[in-house]
């Protein structure tokens, strides 16, 4: 694939005729490159482990016999993959398996496996559900909220010099539901919660949540603002772990929900939210 390092040629942001069959060729991948370089990350050595978790509530498809079967799926991409995926090519894409019939279940995941690893350029995890599986959730965040700090805000772009800590050495997990954060292509708003557990110096709750809500009028994707947080929270606060986790709103049916974290973290699971 040539198309790794533009979004000049993608489909976010144009007009689009939505696909009548399977086409896996309407996937476009994007290079993680270009972003990270920005941050000084480098692909041979990156400082963390992580995964991009997306939930599909639109996937769709014909049995052998032509009728409809309906399904949620949950992709998970690592983050060392060499391309994410974009957003409104994996909708069309998806679009695609509307009128399309498969033999099984399994044929459809395995036909979703194989794409997905292709334009990732990475193994990508494929799980599908019943729409009302009790395994969906919705949970809560765990660990102490920052929202209800009474502070005040006059800048809503985000400032790493916000994040300071204390004297104090302590592991604790925090979370705040007032990331937004703002579509590089099309400016649309993306919505979200973020979650932060670490090791180590105490950070100062009240410069976190204004760092945090400094993302407001920030426009890049998911999977980047969350390893711009990361690279911020490491080189301000020099945890001993960290994990940081978002859970963004659906859009087009599609939510994505990266985490990074220092080798050994694990997201909390299964975690999804009321209004994901």
């Amino acid at each position: 694939m040539d198309r790794l390092d533009t979004l000049s040629d993608a489909p976010l942001g144009r007009d689009s005729v939505y696909p009548d069959a399977y086409d896996a060729g309407l996937l476009f991948p994007i290079s993680r490159t270009v972003n990270r370089a920005a941050l000084g990350i480098e692909a041979s050595s990156l400082p963390f482990v992580g995964e991009d978790e997306w939930h599909a509530f639109e996937v769709s498809w014909l049995n052998a016999r032509g009728k409809p079967v309906v399904a949620v799926a949950r992709f998970r991409l690592p983050a060392d993959s060499p391309h994410l995926i974009e957003s409104k090519s994996w909708k069309l894409y998806l679009n695609g398996f509307n009128q399309a019939r498969f033999e099984s279940r399994e044929r459809v995941i395995d036909l979703l496996t194989r794409d997905l690893a292709a334009t990732a350029g990475a193994p990508v995890s494929v799980e599908l559900f019943d729409v009302d599986d009790e395994a969906l959730g919705p949970r809560k965040m765990p660990g102490q909220c920052l929202d209800e700090l009474d502070i005040e805000i006059n800048d809503y772009t985000p400032h790493a010099e916000h994040l300071t800590v204390g004297e104090a050495v302590v592991e604790e997990t925090l979370h705040s539901h007032l990331l937004k954060s703002n579509c590089p292509v099309t400016g649309q708003p993306d919505w979200g919660s973020v979650l932060i557990r670490y090791q180590g110096a105490q950070l100062d709750r009240e410069g976190l949540l204004r760092y945090l809500i400094g993302y407001r009028q920030h426009q890049d994707f998911h999977e980047h603002c969350v390893e711009h947080i990361f690279i911020d929270l490491m080189e301000r606060a020099r945890p001993e772990r960290l994990l940081v986790l978002a859970r963004y709103v659906r859009r087009g049916g599609l939510d994505i929900s990266p985490w990074r974290g220092t080798p050994g973290e694990r997201p909390p699971q299964p975690l999804r939210l009321a209004r994901q």
